[in-house]
């Protein structure tokens, strides 16, 4: 725990701390399941995404998802799935950057959502086109990068204790800054005997 002194440099050193500890994140037992859905996320990337057609397929549009006919959500929730849900949550991770981790949770969202466009795109495709329905790898991916989404949430809302009191000990400086300004002015304001 922070104590507050009454040397003036104390607030600044509190501020610094406060300011670093606040760029930081602590996963906790999440940083585990993170890791795991980013690894399962790549696993599902070798299952068929639909037909033929498997995930590293759709990500270089290869002659295989050609053939399938998939269309530009998937190809868009492929490329949204491992630039944000493995590569900045890998980066977020290792670094325990908060912005990075929040980048991570921007990422997954609009991936969930794109997810569910390239399931409905492999679900209503026109009777003159080639094409399966979504694979057991799109759904999969899907419903990770839903969990992902989930839990960098919870990672980058929830505060560490370190961070609860160094936002303490700056509010208690501040406190003790505005007293002795206070005491100061008062002083200055009485008459002289």
């Amino acid at each position: 725990m922070f104590t507050v002194s009454t040397d003036p440099t104390v607030g600044s050193d509190t501020a610094a701390a406060e300011k670093k500890i606040s760029g930081r994140i602590d996963p906790g037992v999440r940083a585990v399941v993170v890791a795991v859905v980013v690894l399962l996320l790549l696993l599902s990337f070798a299952l068929p995404h639909t037909g033929a057609a498997n995930a590293w397929d759709v990500l270089v549009h290869d002659d295989d998802a050609v053939a399938e006919s998939v269309a530009l959500p998937s190809r868009i929730f492929v490329w949204l799935t491992l630039v944000f849900a493995v590569g900045f949550s890998a980066l977020a991770l290792v670094t325990q950057r908060w912005a990075l981790a929040w980048v991570a949770l921007y990422g997954s969202g609009v991936a969930t959502v794109l997810g569910v466009l390239a399931i409905w795109s492999r679900q209503t495709v026109p009777a003159t086109v080639v094409g399966a329905g979504p694979g057991i790898g799109l759904v999969l991916g899907w419903l990770l990068v839903i969990v992902l989404a989930f839990h960098w949430f919870k990672v980058v809302w929830n505060r560490s204790n370190a961070q609860w009191a160094a936002a303490a000990a700056r509010r208690d400086a501040a406190v003790m800054d505005d007293a002795r300004r206070e005491n100061v002015l008062d002083t200055s304001r009485r008459p002289a005997d």
